[in-house]
């Protein structure tokens, strides 16, 4: 197996081979993309689509002196294994050795370390203005996605690239998809452009100023190295518009394009998972029946998101349930902000749900367009965990510090499902505060809450005790419990524990009750100390002789890391606190 494979070095063992070689090359990809995903998970339908083009791309031009650039780069692990790195979808001992994007760290062929959306035209354009500057003449070419020309940046980095008058390549993946379904008024040129073969007058990239090129055929390796042939070594800028099938090689990926973009570990014979989630209901399981329930029930609620429905888990029939209760703006996290603000302002009540790390991407929207004019709108954000998403270009760890300082923005962190669900429930009908409200990212827990959070900033003080108190946030509240009979246990007496719920203020009454039976504060966290929650407690009890202990993750770039080993690194465990406290 991998015969042809294992003798590709680099690019340009790549040349060498016939057009026969070639096909059974796409092959053999295909089936190292199948050992690797199988077993480890990753992105599915981006990689198994993009292996014909890739393929081309690298029988055509010079990499790396032609410079590729991956949107996204979830579409890039064939190109990874052209470039000397098929040991780690061939080997299952080099599978971690290879990350999921494209990382500079790993290959001179690789030029940025990319997670996110609509990037690959702009940071190209960089590229290619700096090659101009020094008088070179390589070739740098942009790869991205239909469903990522929907991002603001994107469509700034066109309107730039129709201004240029040396090379410039953008070569277009059209697959018809985002993660899910795309939305917005380009994606009708897009499917006019596909159904006159290239040949409309009505051409978006045209409009920018920049020449255009179609290929029906993406999936075509002799075709795509003829429109590649065709393009190299352009003196201007244009777009190579390819039509791709996601998931193509894999019947299951190809009829069901949105629930294969990513897989976790599966069964290739039947696509079932070999991964077991058990049966307790998960919070984004919680949080579509909220939705679907708080839609029949109340015609002013509707859902807002940017391309990410599976944050938390809304599928297409659900989508389509909800009517004009769903909004998809497509990948536009400032859009998103801003309509759901301006919806809240008419009388609507907004909820916007995506992942932490995308959220990021719309502070000045969250800051300006949202919390100064202070309109009810209520952002849910899953994978705000340091045990969530891993990889450097997807950590929610983040969140905590950049969010919770924004003025008028109030910061939810439940600690239980019954919590989640009632703060859902509040902050979706109170018209007083935008609110952002973080998903648990650990095991489903279950106590009793309050179901009014009106009183901001209200601490709520679970256990009484003294000496010692415990301040635990959000999903780190467990941690806190067992901490608190570790201290109990190992001291013989009872700490006080205490549940803030709310991430972006403090209770100063109670900090100050505090002050009375104790003379140590811990505050646990799950994000960056800096900036974070427990910073804002140590900075209370600055002037008194109170003292404050906070534990959380340091402002780090970690990138696949094992979550249990990084809290022992940063002696975050119980029994490192004991010890400490010891």
């Amino acid at each position: 197996m991998y015969e042809l494979l294992k003798k590709i070095d680099g690019p340009d063992d790549v040349k060498k081979l016939s057009q026969d070689e070639l096909k059974l090359l796409a092959s053999e990809m295909r089936e190292a993309l199948f050992n690797r995903l199988t077993k480890i998970g990753g992105h599915f339908g981006p990689n198994f689509g993009m292996v014909e083009a890739t393929i081309a791309m690298h029988y055509v031009f010079n990499s790396p002196k032609d410079k590729f650039v991956f949107d996204v780069s979830h579409q890039s692990y064939p190109h990874k294994m052209l470039t000397g790195r098929r040991n780690g979808y061939i080997d299952d001992e080099h599978f971690f050795e290879d990350s999921g994007y494209t990382n500079p760290e790993e290959s001179e062929h690789d030029f940025f370390n990319v997670g996110h959306t609509s990037t690959s035209i702009a940071l190209a354009l960089g590229l290619a203005k700096a090659r101009d500057l020094k008088h070179d003449n390589e070739n740098v070419i942009a790869v991205i996605g239909d469903g990522s020309l929907s991002g603001g940046e994107a469509m700034e980095a066109l309107n730039v690239a129709g201004d240029m008058d040396s090379n410039f390549i953008i070569v277009v993946n059209d697959n018809e998809m985002a993660i899910a379904e795309n939305h917005g008024g380009m994606y009708e040129n897009l499917k006019e452009l596909r159904i006159s073969n290239g040949k409309s007058s009505n051409n978006i990239f045209k409009a920018y100023g920049l020449d255009y090129i179609y290929e029906e055929d993406g999936n075509d390796i002799s075709k795509m190295i003829e429109v590649f042939k065709k393009v190299k070594d352009c003196k201007h800028p244009i777009v190579v518009h390819i039509h791709t099938q996601k998931g193509k090689g894999y019947e299951l990926a190809e009829k069901n394009k949105e629930n294969w973009h990513w897989t976790m570990p599966f069964d290739r014979e039947t696509g079932k998972p070999t991964f077991d989630f058990g049966n307790v209901k998960s919070y984004t399981e919680m949080t579509v029946d909220f939705i679907m329930d708080k839609a029949k029930k109340d015609k002013d609620f509707f859902v807002i998101t940017p391309a990410m429905p599976g944050a938390i888990g809304l599928s297409r029939e659900q989508r389509l349930e909800l009517k004009d209760q769903y909004l998809d703006v497509g990948i536009a996290e400032e859009a998103a902000v801003a309509i759901a603000s301006g919806a809240a302002k008419n009388g609507a009540k907004p909820l916007l749900v995506t992942n932490m790390t995308f959220i990021q991407r719309s502070y000045d929207q969250i800051s300006q367009d949202l919390c100064i004019n202070n309109n009810p709108v209520t952002m849910v954000m899953n994978y705000s965990s340091f045990d969530g998403l891993t990889d450097v270009t997807h950590l929610g760890i983040f969140g905590l510090s950049a969010f919770s300082n924004i003025p008028n923005l109030v910061v939810l962190a439940p600690t239980s499902a019954e919590e989640y669900l009632n703060m859902l429930e509040w902050s979706t009908n109170q018209r007083q505060h935008p609110v952002m409200i973080l998903i648990p990212g650990n095991e489903v827990s279950h106590r009793s809450a309050d179901v009014d959070f009106s009183d901001i900033n209200k601490f709520k003080m679970e256990q009484k005790g003294e000496k010692t108190a415990i301040i635990a946030l959000g999903d780190f509240y467990q941690r806190g419990e067992e901490l608190a009979k570790e201290i109990n246990a190992e001291f013989g007496y009872t700490p006080t524990l205490i549940n803030p719920r709310f991430a972006s203020g403090l209770d100063e009454e109670m900090l100050e009750e505090l002050k009375k039976e104790h003379s140590l504060v811990i505050t646990l966290e799950d994000g960056i100390i800096e900036g974070g929650f427990g910073q804002k407690i140590a900075s209370y009890y600055g002037t008194s002789d109170m003292k404050v202990k906070n534990y959380g993750l340091k402002k780090e770039f970690y990138d696949r890391y094992n979550p249990e080993e990084l809290l022992k690194e940063l002696e975050m465990t119980t029994s490192q606190i004991i010890d400490s406290l010891r």
